[in-house]
């Protein structure tokens, strides 16, 4: 029998990875060559090491949580407010960090689609990269 021209994933059963700039993630869906999807998430406080993206590009909504994304591309730096309810926008080499609020109140929520899929096994799509706030992540 053919496979099925199309999936379901469920956040909780999604292996629990590490993404290069520290955030948890959980991977969900694959569109062949097109996309991929995953949540993010970090504990209130936490602040993920500034990367860019070698090859792909991101649209984020904010599920839950309270947060603050920065981003640095062609001179241009901005600090936006991540709330649920907000989506944002990481595209091709833009640098980017991110961090939840202390008072949060509970863990800050991403789920993200990434053009094309994440390159799984990749050491250099996550470029490191100077932002603003330091790192909390191991």
């Amino acid at each position: 029998m053919d496979e099925q021209p199309f999936r379901t994933a469920e956040v909780e059963n999604a292996p629990v990875v590490v993404a290069p700039d520290g955030a948890t993630v959980r991977p969900l869906l694959t569109l062949d060559g097109l996309g991929s999807q995953a949540v993010f998430e970090l504990a209130p406080g936490v602040v993920t090491r500034a990367v860019s993206h070698a090859t792909v590009q991101e649209l984020w909504y904010v599920a839950a949580g309270r947060g603050r994304i920065w981003r640095r591309q062609s001179g241009l730096e901005a600090v936006d407010v991540l709330r649920a309810g907000t989506s944002v926008s990481v595209p091709l080499g833009t640098a980017f960090q991110f961090r939840a609020d202390p008072d949060s109140p509970g863990p800050l929520r991403i789920v993200a689609v990434t053009m094309p899929p994440w390159p799984d096994g990749s050491t250099t799509e996550a470029r490191p990269e100077d932002g603003p706030w330091p790192p909390t992540v191991g």
